[in-house]
C-alpha cells in the first residue's frame, strides 16, 4: 500500500532530515526533469487514504498517479517539488492523458507509474494489469505552481 499513514521519527533522525533538506534545499526542482519525455510502462492501483503529498486520495475514483520513490527529492514527501502543481502526462496508441501526482510508488524503478484504477482503464482493461511501450514525461500544471485539488478529481486530467 503506497498511503502514507504517519511518520516515525526515531533518535537522531531529525539531525539526519535537517541535513538531507540542506543538501537538497534549491535544486529539488531541478531534479525533476520537465517535459523529458521516458518511455516505460504503467500499472494500476486503488488504495484510499493519504497520499504522499499530504491530501486525501482515492486511487479507485480519482485521476491521479503515484510515481517512483526515485523522483521523491525532500526529507518529507509532504513538501516535496511533485506535489506543487506537477503532473504526468501519459500516451499510450494514440490516447494522452495528464494526471497530478499525489502519490508515491515505493516499489516502483525510475520509469514505471502507478496510475489509478481510473486513468489506467482510460488506456486499458483493469485484466491487462500492466501497459508496456508508453511514453510519459512531468508537466507543470496548476496555476502559479498551485497544485489540483482533488475535491475535484477529474478537473486536474485532460485526454488529448
Amino acid at each position: 500500500m503506497r498511503v502514507v499513514k504517519n511518520l516515525r521519527i526515531l533518535a537522531g533522525a531529525p539531525l539526519a532530515a535537517a541535513a538531507l533538506i540542506a543538501l537538497t534545499a534549491g535544486s529539488a526542482s531541478a531534479a525533476i526533469p520537465i517535459n523529458k519525455p521516458m518511455s516505460g510502462k504503467a500499472t494500476y492501483y486503488n488504495d484510499a487514504g493519504f497520499g504522499a503529498c499530504g491530501t486525501q486520495i482515492n486511487a479507485a475514483n480519482q485521476m491521479l498517479v503515484a510515481v517512483s520513490h526515485a523522483w521523491w527529492t525532500a526529507a518529507n514527501p509532504n513538501n516535496d517539488p511533485l506535489c506543487k502543481g506537477i503532473s504526468v502526462k501519459v500516451t499510450y496508441q494514440g490516447k494522452t492523458v495528464t494526471v497530478p501526482v499525489k502519490d508515491k510508488c515505493p516499489s516502483c524503478d525510475s520509469t514505471h507509474i502507478d496510475l489509478s484504477q481510473p486513468a489506467f482503464a482510460r488506456f486499458a482493461p483493469l485484466g491487462k494489469g500492466v501497459i508496456t511501450g508508453l511514453t510519459w514525461q512531468f508537466v507543470k500544471t496548476g496555476l502559479a505552481g498551485q497544485s489540483i485539488p482533488l475535491s475535484e478529481p477529474i478537473e486536474g486530467s485532460t485526454i488529448d
